[in-house]
């Protein structure tokens, strides 16, 4: 059975084949473009095909993870109810719904040409699904959280087997995911699209605010959230949303432009603080109600990583997926649609690889880089690759590593990244101000062996795809202090050898010449855009940064010579590396 699985047709949609339970291809569509884009995921479609060699023809379902007509019905109600003062309830909002529904529609058209059902499931199903059926738990308590999926801001169910029984939903506007992007706008931040700096700044200021933040959106004596809408302006057409008893309670100017650095950080910490409370008690609800001691957490709310760690330090087998996002529906809902069809029972252990996007073979790099008049130098060994790239760090150089399938989810996991020894003199500096332009305060995340990491660091198993942090052991000493967050944490990625055995050999490699075997890895791209996808994009973002390297592949390019002894063999028209 092949499904085609695809997110709502909102933010950051996806794509993904699923053939037999088992996914064989997953991609965003903002990748495959290269920018920010809404709508049906026409491009992330075509990759996945391409990748799969599957055409429409050999389908037998498509299922989209939303259900407008549903959405549409709670908007409604929630602008005829007098009480809400939900700004979001707007025309914008509206015009979204009106995209979504004739995105739908175009949908089933093209799949009634070939008569390919098309099923359409509930948001937040498709995510609990998500996270459910890619952990290896085969019973757990599941928490999704974002802005407004389907009318809906929060699902609470637990997961059997092989199949998803719901316990309760909390409809919008009773959203900290939408809360915590009010603040982030507030801030002065682009909500919906950088609520990780809201995420990073909350770790420099001090919760000076939270008490009301928890009185704002645990208006409820209940466990489940609960946000008093006096806080808020209705359908506001001002730059705030928030009511004069915001600004009364906190003390704080209306005009966001008048916000001291100070007052931005305190309000990050807030609202942080005051989510993970509120988390807390519902995860430590339905725990105790359903007795269950493992926890699958899903939906935007929970790509926050300082959120997964608090939670983290209160209870023991917490799983959270790579894309935790709207991308990630569309494995949900593929996942839950394949589920469906089978009889209820024992599921089989996922076999998910998070490198499941697209990948080019050497040759296919190489006419690319033949066609851009590129000079490179061929490795002719795997060993002698890795060899030239711990050279290259070794000498302080900052890299960007295109290796094997692109990473499905929004971190570079060592398939798209940007590589770089921590021990460079300025080196976080050069990143930051050459490379990725970005704020000071957003940290750099620290690759080890999974070996390795019990030596250096106390770190649990959502470190794999950088969903939580780390703490650094107190006799380790392993890293420069700019790399450390308040209270000894560090942003961690735990490379396993069977997952990623390239990137995982380089690391083991690269120990052996340094104080430990610790790379940064970031995420290869230009500022404000996706990840890379395909060798053409990585030679623009090479070419277009401050990034001294690229090794693709099996080929190396690099800005200045290469040491003599590294120059196997060099080519492009006829030109070699460094001549």
């Amino acid at each position: 059975m092949r499904i085609l699985g695809l997110s709502s047709f909102g933010f950051n949609s996806a794509a993904a084949v699923l053939e037999d339970g088992v996914v064989k291809s997953a991609i965003e569509n903002d990748k495959v473009v290269g920018k920010r884009t809404h709508g049906l995921p026409e491009a992330a479609i075509r990759s996945c095909f391409e990748n799969t060699g599957t055409t429409w023809n050999q389908l037998d379902v498509i299922a989209v993870a939303a259900q407008p007509a549903r959405t549409w019905t709670r908007k409604t109600l929630l602008n005829l109810n007098p009480f809400s003062r939900a700004p979001l309830a707007s025309t914008d909002s509206q015009t979204n719904q009106d995209d979504s529904e004739r995105e739908l529609r175009k949908l089933r058209k093209q799949a009634s040409a070939g008569s390919i059902p098309v099923i359409t499931l509930n948001h937040h199903l498709c995510h609990a699904a998500s996270a459910f059926y890619l952990s290896s738990f085969d019973r757990a308590l599941i928490i999704t959280a974002d802005e407004n999926g389907d009318g809906e801001s929060m699902t609470i169910a637990v997961g059997e087997g092989n199949r998803i029984r719901v316990l309760r939903t909390l409809p919008f506007p009773h959203s900290l995911a939408w809360v915590y992007s009010q603040v982030t706008a507030l801030i002065g931040f682009v909500p919906g699209q950088e609520e990780h700096k809201t995420q990073w700044l909350s770790l420099e200021g001090e919760p000076l605010f939270k008490d009301v933040f928890l009185r704002m959106m645990g208006a409820s004596s209940g466990p489940l959230p609960c946000v008093d809408s006096s806080y808020f302006l209705r359908q506001s057409s001002s730059h705030s949303v928030f009511s004069e008893k915001f600004y009364r309670e906190t003390e704080l100017p209306s005009d966001s432009k008048m916000l001291s650095e100070d007052q931005r950080k305190a309000l990050a910490r807030s609202v942080q603080e005051a989510c993970a409370e509120l988390l807390f008690r519902v995860v430590r609800s339905y725990r105790n109600s359903e007795k269950v001691d493992s926890v699958c957490l899903a939906g935007g709310l929970f790509q926050n990583a300082l959120l997964v760690s608090a939670l983290e330090e209160k209870f023991d087998r917490v799983f959270v997926p790579p894309a935790a996002a709207n991308a990630g529906t569309a494995l949900g809902v593929a996942l839950l649609a394949w589920h469906n069809s089978q009889p209820a029972g024992k599921r089989a252990e996922s076999s998910f690889d998070v490198f499941c996007g697209p990948r080019f073979s050497n040759l296919q790099i190489k006419e690319i880089l033949d066609n851009c008049k590129s000079r490179y130098h061929l490795q002719t060994t795997q060993d002698k690759e890795v060899e030239t790239v711990v050279t290259l760090l070794q000498a302080g150089k900052i890299l960007g590593w295109f290796q094997t399938g692109s990473e499905f989810g929004p971190r570079a996991l060592g398939a798209r990244s940007v590589l770089a020894s921590p021990w460079t003199p300025y080196v976080k500096e050069n990143l930051n101000d050459f490379i990725k332009h970005r704020e000071w305060f957003r940290p750099f995340a620290i690759a080890v062996p999974e070996e390795d990491a019990a030596r250096y660091f106390e770190a649990s198993a959502q470190c794999r795809y950088m969903n939580a942090v780390a703490k650094v052991r107190p006799d380790a000493n392993c890293l420069p202090e700019s790399f450390l967050l308040p209270g000894n944490r560090v942003r961690l990625q735990i490379v396993e050898r069977k997952r990623s055995p390239l990137f995982w050999k380089l690391l083991k490699k690269f120990g052996e010449h340094a104080q430990a075997p610790l790379l940064i890895n970031s995420s290869f791209n230009l500022c404000g855009e996706p990840l890379v996808v395909t060798p053409r994009d990585a030679l623009r973002s090479y070419f277009a940064s401050g990034l001294d390297a690229l090794v693709i592949g099996n080929f190396v390019l690099s800005k200045t010579s290469l040491p003599a002894s590294l120059r196997v063999a060099t080519t492009s028209a006829g030109v070699g590396l460094g001549a």
